[in-house]
């Protein structure tokens, strides 16, 4: 029976009997959804291939999970580095794979701890880390070429870097055998999350510049995440998450092209992070999607010629926005659905987010039983045995071409606005995010789209979890390590450090060098960030009405 004959014989009949609970079904990204999917559906698709064969839409390897797991590397920072290295050794001894750290807010804008604008700060929503000195605690007893580190970090991304290889030559290590990621990825902070300091131009050149050091030294290192998730966060539909976050990737590529460098040396090496939202087949097409219009484009626009190129390689976080603190048991069962969506996408590396996460900082116990979602889908669920179960799937293939097409139409009118700089100085992707999370919010106001526990469901008890709480006194503390620091350390190598920083910004040479001589050097990240901010200028955002 084909679909024509199946609606008018059995679905109208079933109709009358059984009317539909909604007028029209959308996916979030207000997408009609059919109520059935065949053969002919695909039509417009295309063949999806097989995995580890390009474009890549059933995965960037043959066997995918059959020869490796997904790196698991929950996110963890809070306090001071020691109070961090702890919960990173807790984490490892439960079985994480990898690290993933999380910095304080002055860190992220590029302050040292005692800066006036850092009080109420230091250690709230991340690790605080202004100098060496923290980073050897924040990373002690943690053998850097076993354990891989990402880093959050964007706009002081090349000090911390530098920091953290600082750090690693210390203690011997070979940098070829170093590897992790920075998240580096200035244009989405402009786009969506807003923690900038210098100006567009001068913050993609000191991007640009770890695209050219960093093969050169530390090959198995991943110099940027291109972050669609902050996007996505921001109230970004899962098309409009995967065309920016592309249309950034691609950005980079463009400018490291025209410093001369080769993209076959650098494409490796560039990694994507993308949210895992509610919307289950919505999430895995988005990865699929992703795969496809990324290989075709470094193959067929960039020139690039070597296969491992062409792969985009991504790590996934399960979404923090969709965490209620309705509730909050609930979110367990949201993050594991997120979750298994993410790892049926083909995701390379996953964070699950934990429970308690919408009230605060989360717990020991409510991070390992995040980690624990990961391990039980790893371990038990047989997720792990086949390659692209979904590959195939009439629904599944329909919606994947379905995102590339919006997708693709987004990056059309990006580069008709004159690319992504153009487009963030006259605020088309912050009026796209924030129509989107309008539409969004009317929705659950209107009780259209339901979450449970906050407009269906709901509880007027409370439920009493057990919350995290940093310790003001850190912020002191802080202060003193860096008094004693600043007493202690050469002056004269700092000083030298810093104008070898300030010759390479005005001169436009790489900064990796000098910014690698200031973290041995031991100054601070306020000291360079200031310096910058005196050479670059700080980014402020034009006011729209």
């Amino acid at each position: 029976m084909n679909r024509e004959s199946w609606e008018k014989e059995v679905y109208q009949e079933t109709l009358r009997r059984l009317p539909e609970r909604k007028v029209q079904f959308l996916n979030l990204s207000d997408m009609p959804l059919q109520a059935v999917y065949t053969p002919e559906d695909p039509a417009g698709c295309e063949d999806p291939g097989m995995p580890g064969v390009y474009p890549y839409t059933r995965g960037i390897q043959a066997n995918m999970y059959r020869g490796k797991l997904w790196t698991m590397r929950m996110f963890a920072g809070f306090g001071s580095a020691a109070q961090t290295n702890q919960r990173f050794r807790a984490l490892l001894d439960a079985g994480q794979t990898g690290l993933s750290t999380a910095f304080d807010l002055p860190t992220l804008m590029g302050y040292d701890s005692d800066h006036p604008f850092a009080k109420g700060e230091v250690g709230k929503c991340g690790v605080a880390v202004s100098s060496l000195a923290d980073m050897e605690v924040l990373f002690e007893g943690i053998d850097p070429t076993k354990v891989t580190t990402s880093m959050t970090i964007n706009s002081p991304a090349n000090a911390l870097w530098a920091m953290y290889i600082a750090n690693a030559q210390k203690r011997g290590a070979d940098l070829a055998e170093v590897g992790g990621t920075i998240q580096n990825d200035i244009l989405k902070e402009f786009i969506a999350q807003k923690e900038y300091i210098f100006p567009p131009k001068p913050s993609v050149s000191l991007v640009i510049d770890t695209f050219e050091w960093g093969p050169k030294h530390l090959p198995k290192w991943n110099f940027i995440s291109v972050s669609g998730y902050h996007i996505r966060e921001a109230g970004s539909t899962a098309a409009q998450e995967l065309a920016f976050t592309l249309a950034d990737g691609f950005h980079y590529i463009e400018q490291a092209l025209k410093r001369g460098l080769d993209i076959d040396e650098f494409a490796p090496r560039i990694s994507f992070f993308f949210d895992v939202h509610n919307d289950f087949f919505e999430e895995i097409a988005k990865f699929r999607a992703a795969r496809r219009i990324y290989a075709r484009r470094l193959r067929e626009v960039y020139r690039a010629r070597l296969p491992r190129s062409w792969m985009l390689r991504t790590h996934a976080q399960t979404a923090g926005v969709s965490l209620t603190a309705q509730q909050p048991l609930n979110n367990i069962t949201r993050v594991a659905l997120q979750a298994l969506a993410a790892v049926l996408g083909g995701t390379q590396s996953l964070h699950t987010d934990a429970y308690d996460e919408a009230l605060a900082l989360p717990t020991e116990e409510a991070a390992k039983v995040a980690l624990r979602s990961q391990q039980i889908l790893a371990e038990e669920s047989g997720v792990d045995a086949v390659v692209d179960p979904l590959g195939g799937s009439y629904y599944v293939e329909a919606l994947t071409a379905s995102i590339e097409r919006a997708a693709l139409a987004y990056l059309e009118e990006i580069r008709e606005r004159g690319g992504v700089e153009a487009a963030i100085e006259d605020g088309y992707f912050a009026s796209q995010i924030g129509e989107a999370a309008y539409r969004y919010q009317r929705s659950l106001e209107s009780g259209e789209r339901k979450i449970v526990g906050v407009n269906a469901y709901a509880e007027s008890e409370e439920v009493a979890i057990p919350l995290l709480t940093v310790d003001p006194e850190i912020e002191r503390l802080q202060a003193e390590r860096l008094a004693r620091l600043r007493r202690e350390r050469d002056g004269s190598a700092v000083h030298l450090a810093l104008q070898h920083l300030r010759d390479a910004a005005i001169q436009g040479r790489n900064t990796m060098p000098a910014f690698l001589e200031c973290a041995h050097a031991y100054a601070t990240l306020g000291e360079q960030m200031d310096l910058l901010r005196a050479v670059y200028g700080q980014y402020t955002e034009a006011v729209r009405v």
